[in-house]
């Protein structure tokens, strides 16, 4: 929810009982504060620092995201706390197959995650985005064709153009082009060239959106090679220099500072 009151602004999230609110200044967010706790019997835990199994560290670069309360939490309810950790959460050499043993419980199995990392989110006073995108990723064929890919380029482009919109509506609009990025050159072409051709006779006209996009200037899709494509560490098993270079390009990294009481 956005509240707007002459040039201020504040946002509150509300998930079922548990609210976080933030405002442009203090004034604000202590007019809110008391309002909401006039109508409803609240308790203010003041700043934020856990919510929705998240914890939330403040230094001076920015805010620090982690689940390591959650995960351990996890990891006690599937008996894994002493089980030694893993460099990369898929097994390189293992040959997915009709004839393997399925997983007991695949909820559990994939909630299991790091305990050491989490996202490091900058402040800055610049704001981009970056998309990626590639066949497999998006559940297509393995014989990846150009019409697969371009699927893909436009699954991707949906979801930055939802991002763009919420920005705007919460008064931090993008003033920079969002970058997609794609490994096949014939979907890269196929989103900048208007003309219709051969390959393109079977895509729905619902997603040639991706060119009204690029043509005013909010997107732009660029060809990426393939051992550059950062959405593999969520789909395959990668060595594991390839796995901490693209974790550390999604800004997944070790905490900046231990903070007494944070977990």
């Amino acid at each position: 929810m956005i509240i707007i009151r002459g040039s201020q602004v504040a946002y509150l999230l509300l998930y079922v009982d548990d609210i976080i609110l933030t405002a442009s200044s203090t004034t604000l967010l202590q007019q809110l504060s008391d309002s909401l706790h006039r109508e409803f019997d609240m308790t203010d835990l003041r700043a934020l620092n856990y919510f929705l199994g998240i914890s939330v560290v403040r230094h001076s670069t920015g805010l620090f995201l982690s689940h390591r309360k959650y995960a351990l939490q996890l990891l006690e309810r599937a008996h894994m706390v002493n089980c030694n950790p893993s460099r990369t959460p898929v097994d390189t050499e293992s040959k997915l197959g009709p004839d393997g043993v399925p997983v007991q419980d695949p909820t559990m199995y994939r909630s299991l995650g790091t305990l050491d990392l989490g996202l490091h989110l900058y402040a800055s006073s610049t704001t981009s985005l970056v998309g990626y995108t590639d066949a497999d990723w998006v559940g297509c064929p393995s014989t990846r064709s150009a019409e697969a890919e371009y699927r893909g380029v436009a699954n991707v482009v949906a979801e930055t153009a939802w991002l763009r919109n919420l920005l705007r509506e919460l008064h931090s609009p993008l003033s920079t082009t969002t970058l997609v990025y794609c490994d096949n050159v014939s979907a890269v072409y196929m989103s900048a060239n208007p003309v219709q051709h051969q390959r393109t006779k079977h895509i729905e006209i619902d997603i040639h959106f991706v060119r009204d996009m690029v043509t005013a200037g909010q997107v732009r899709v660029l060809h990426v090679p393939s051992r550059f494509q950062y959405a593999d560490i969520f789909t395959k098993g990668l060595p594991s220099a390839l796995f901490e270079e693209f974790r550390s390009s999604l800004s997944v990294r070790p905490p900046p500072a231990l903070t007494a009481g944070a977990y």
